[in-house]
């Protein structure tokens, strides 16, 4: 079976195509390589370095027939959509349809679509908050992602497309950027193992910074392995139902790193969320899937990546 997987050389994508390639898929990655990396490509990978908004992307289902589209390839900044929702779009709205569009012309079986748990929820006042909960998206980032959504049940409705959509709590481990505005693990870990000094953004009423659920690279392959397996349309949180502060999460980390270094406190930005945690009972239950690593072991996973680079 033949896997299309965008943005196959980012670090989630790039993770899931070795599983893929392991569990003896065959493996297309489209990736532009604006984040992903020539060096995360998998050897038994082929790659297409091209933007999923091309022309172009419909020369490749056309050669490829690909199976199965997994839909990894996004802009993933939520502060990057609200200075400039106008690119956010172009790439996690329109160039999902591009995508769509060649899925039912080339006779995809089935897409696996990547949303954003915490995205989509706003701020809940149900922690670990459940996929029934009100979709509330205070970023240009959150709403485009349901837009997402709502496309993938047109196309399931009017043409028969199966789907899966899988909603990320935040998610970290090896091959993060840590040089970019998203991906605070891999962000702190850097400056830590560098003796630099990190940043935490807060509301007042929360000094300690925000609440997130970290979920672990690994668990979040498995997910996908499930996801691809399972032939029915759902939509699923991938989290641990771990409330984590962000000064929380520093202090595992400098305990891990031995490096113990006073972080500066800034407030918050444009379309910081106060609090995400994920509900994964859904998950549990249709896919079978629970996370298996704690924070404290990926964590250190993460750490022994970032000192061997």
């Amino acid at each position: 079976m033949k896997v299309l997987l965008t943005g196959g050389a980012g670090f989630i994508g790039s993770h899931l195509a070795e599983a893929y390639i392991k569990a003896g898929y065959d493996v297309v990655i489209v990736d532009n390589l604006a984040a992903g990396k020539l060096e995360n490509v998998p050897d038994r990978a082929k790659l297409y370095i091209l933007d999923i908004g091309a022309p172009e992307l419909e020369k490749i289902f056309e050669i490829e027939k690909p199976d199965i589209v997994n839909h990894h390839a996004a802009q993933i900044s939520v502060t990057v959509s609200a200075r400039d929702p106008v690119k956010d779009a172009q790439t996690n709205a329109l160039g999902l349809l591009n995508v769509l569009n060649n899925t039912i012309k080339y006779k995809v079986k089935k897409v696996i679509f990547i949303s954003s748990g915490g995205a989509m929820y706003g701020d809940a006042d149900v922690v670990p908050t459940p996929e029934e909960y009100e979709t509330r998206p205070l970023s240009p980032y959150g709403i485009h992602k349901l837009l997402g959504e709502h496309y993938l049940r047109f196309f399931n409705n009017q043409y028969g497309l199966h789907y899966t959509v899988l909603r990320y709590s935040n998610v970290y481990g090896p091959r993060q950027d840590p040089f970019g505005e998203a991906g605070v693990v891999a962000i702190f870990t850097n400056n830590l193992l560098n003796n630099r000094t990190s940043k935490i953004y807060a509301y007042p009423e929360e000094p300690e910074g925000m609440i997130r659920d970290y979920v672990y690279v690994k668990d979040v392959v498995k997910a996908n392995l499930l996801a691809t397996e399972n032939e029915k349309d759902i939509t699923v949180n991938i989290g641990t139902e771990n409330a984590v502060k962000t000064n929380q999460l520093y202090r595992m980390l400098c305990t891990i790193t031995g490096n113990n270094i006073e972080p500066e406190f800034a407030e918050a930005r444009p379309g910081d969320l106060k609090v995400s945690c994920l509900s994964n009972k859904k998950a549990n239950k249709l896919l079978g899937w629970k996370p298996v690593y704690t924070l404290k072991e990926g964590l250190s996973e993460t750490v022994k990546y970032f000192n061997s680079i």
